[in-house]
This record gives structure tokens, sequence and C-alpha cells, in this order.
């Protein structure tokens, strides 16, 4: 007779899968209690970032926003800017959920709401073949959005590009314990501060992820009990 192998409590299996907890059960040895007390530390890590990744989102597309609604004289900027096939995309999908609010124009400001993050940290991009999002996004106006900031745009993009990973991760309830949080985490901090230091200043002030962090031997060694 075949032993089925170690697997966190049977609630937990038909709640969440055993392929899904396959990963943490891994990552713990095949020790089935430290497998379970990992995915609940790797809910309350996440949950513990999403008020930094919030404001990061939210900080970046206004920022984004304000400067090429400058930079071309209207709200609706989208209309004008050039942007490559994949952002004209967004844009539209954009405006068909405005219109579904009700009858009548989508202001523009719905439209900025529904854009995913992933459309923003793509402005800061190459912008395909030509580097036309560097030659006409970033040099006349997208800089402007960094007023902290003294590197280059590719780089800029780059960390941009993984956080936007890691908010995805956290958003999709997948596993981030894996990653380096504290780089992950210093980083959010680092691209608000470019953005506004004041900004990243007070934002860090409600911050409890470096806590959860340092609880983390103690919580997946049974020593303290997640919260979430």
């Amino acid at each position: 007779m075949t032993q089925e192998p170690p697997a966190p409590p049977a609630w937990m299996t038909q709640a969440f899968s055993r392929p899904r907890l396959a990963g943490y059960l891994r990552a713990s040895g095949g020790d089935p209690g430290q497998a379970e007390r990992l995915y609940w530390w790797n809910v309350e890590a996440s949950a513990a970032l999403y008020g930094p990744l919030h404001c990061l989102e939210i900080s970046l597309r206004n920022a984004l926003h304000h400067q090429l609604r400058a930079a071309y004289g209207r709200p609706d900027w989208w209309l004008a800017a050039p942007l490559n096939e994949g952002g004209r995309r967004l844009t539209r999908e954009a405006g068909r959920k405005g219109r579904r609010r009700g009858p009548g124009p989508v202001a523009p400001d719905h439209v900025v709401a529904e854009l995913n993050f992933g459309f923003w940290v793509s402005l800061l991009s190459k912008g395909g073949r030509g580097g036309q999002y560097d030659r006409q996004l970033w040099v006349p106006a997208l800089h402007k959005a960094f007023p902290h900031y003294a590197g280059r745009r590719d780089e800029l993009h780059g960390a941009l590009d993984a956080l936007r990973l890691l908010r995805n991760r956290v958003m999709h309830h997948e596993p981030i314990h894996h990653r380096d949080l504290a780089l992950d985490h210093r980083m959010i901090y680092r691209v608000l501060g470019w953005i506004s230091t004041e900004a990243a200043k007070e934002i860090q002030v409600l911050d409890r992820f470096p806590a959860v962090l340092t609880h983390r031997a103690a919580t997946c060694g049974g020593g303290r009990s997640p919260r979430f």
C-alpha cells in the first residue's frame, strides 16, 4: 500500500488544493506543519505589502497622468500621445469599462482609474521599435514625474517592472516568500521617494511590513501565530 506523502490539514488541502500547497511543502523540506505556517506567513506578508503597493501604484499613475496632461494640454492625453498598439488597446478597454458606469461621455479620470499598473509602468519602457516612448514621452515630459531621480530611464523602468511582478503576485494570491522581500520593500520606498520624498516619509510611518518580515522565522518555526 502506497503511503500518502505528508500534507497540511485535510481542510486546508481541500480549500486551497494539493498542487497549490505543494510548493510550500517543498520550501519547508516536506514538513507539513511548517508548510502550513509558511502559507499563513505568505498571506500575512502579502497583506502587509498591500498598503505600500497601493500607495506606489496610485502615486505613480497620478504623477505620470499630471505630466502627460500638461504636455498635451488635455486630460484625455492618450488620444494625442504616441502610444504603441498595446497602450492604445488598454486605453480603449479602459474607456469601454468606463462606459458601463452609465450613459454619457466617460470622464478622463474614470479612464485613468481603470488603467492598470502595467500600463503606467510600460510608459517608462523604451516603447518598442525606435524607442518612441523614450524620445517622445520620457525626454519631454515623464522625467518630470520623478523630481528626485537622476538615473537612467531604463533603470527606473526595470525597478518598477520588478515591483509590477511583485504587485501582481500579491493581488493574485501567489507565493512571494521566495523573493528578496526586504529588497522589494526598500525599492517601493525608493521609487516613492523619487516621486515625492514627503509622501514616502509619511506612508512609511503607517507600514507594518518590517515587523512581519522580522517575525518570519518565529512564525514558520511555530513560536508566533500569524495575523492578517
